[in-house]
């Protein structure tokens, strides 16, 4: 048998050690600290820590990466490439193209004009380039381009209105209502709706042609043209050889005072070759060579018989 261990054989436990005393810490800071804290109240030392250092090291990071041939070509064909994904996109591809508002002949000078080859992307295509080339054409006076419907180039096109017809040598050209060229036709007959101009600097002088024109209604049916004299002012050109010669200032009175007389006194239907309006003071008219013989006729006495 074990022989039994008395309790008062067991020594007692080690008393525990007592804790070690706080030391303060010293409140007041280091030097290091101090100065540091100083550098902080700067505000170069600030921006500097903040947006300096950190845009110089991107930026050297940045023109170490760029610098190397290798990382631009790689760069450059993920480039390529991405805009050529999005470039052949179903929704950015332009079938076809769409005029509206110009009749055929000139439909098709549009479409050379555009010079597009369908299909394309309309990445690809700069409307407002299209649009000035349109524009440019001389029987366009506006145009609107646009992407609509199911991917097509939409041009809606405002014609040039002729307004009279220039005679520029053996060329016929149609002019709008400020004197610029339209297109030429082949024949006076297609445009016999038009007042013919001729002369030099006619086309400079339309909007007064066409006011002319307007006054001289009652008497279109006779109308055959109007010539520009001297680049200062008009001749109106009649049926039968008459022409009402108007002056460089006035014009328009001018005109509508033969219009009155004409209404009043049937003054063009009598034997005159030129109706001369250039002096508002003294109107003169020249009479045909019939006309002058008549009148040297009537104004000669009458022979006297023989007295017995």
């Amino acid at each position: 048998m074990q022989p039994l261990i008395a309790e008062r054989d067991t020594p007692p436990p080690a008393p525990a050690p007592a804790p070690a005393p706080k030391v303060k810490r010293d409140p007041a800071p280091s030097r290091i600290r101090y100065r540091l804290g100083r550098l902080w109240l700067r505000p170069w030392v600030r921006a500097a820590v903040r947006i300096w250092i950190p845009t110089l090291v991107l930026g050297g990071t940045g023109w170490l990466l760029f610098s190397q041939p290798e990382t631009r070509a790689a760069i450059d064909s993920v480039y390529a490439k991405a805009v050529d994904a999005v470039r052949e996109r179903r929704e950015f591809r332009l079938v076809g193209m769409s005029i509206t508002g110009a009749s055929e002949p000139l439909k098709a000078q549009i479409a050379e004009a555009v010079g597009v080859a369908f299909p394309v992307s309309s990445l690809d295509l700069d409307l407002g380039q299209v649009r000035e080339r349109v524009e440019a054409l001389a029987a366009v006076r506006e145009a609107r381009v646009s992407v609509v419907g199911e991917n097509v180039l939409s041009l809606n096109v405002i014609e040039q209105q002729p307004a009279a017809i220039l005679r520029d040598g053996a060329d016929l050209v149609l002019l709008d209502t400020e004197g610029h060229r339209i297109a030429q036709i082949a024949e006076r007959g297609v445009r016999a709706d038009l007042p013919l101009l001729l002369g030099t600097g006619a086309e400079r002088s339309v909007p007064e042609a066409l006011a002319l024109l307007r006054i001289a209604r009652p008497i279109v049916g006779r109308l055959r043209g109007f010539v520009r004299v001297g680049e200062r002012r008009w001749d109106i050109v009649l049926d039968r050889g008459q022409r009402i010669m108007l002056p460089e200032k006035g014009a328009l009175s001018a005109l509508e005072r033969v219009i009155a007389l004409q209404q009043a006194e049937d003054l063009l239907s009598r034997d005159a070759t030129r109706i001369d309006l250039r002096d508002g003071d003294r109107p003169v008219l020249r009479l045909t060579p019939y006309a002058i013989g008549e009148m040297t006729r009537q104004r000669e006495p009458e022979p006297q018989g023989e007295e017995t």
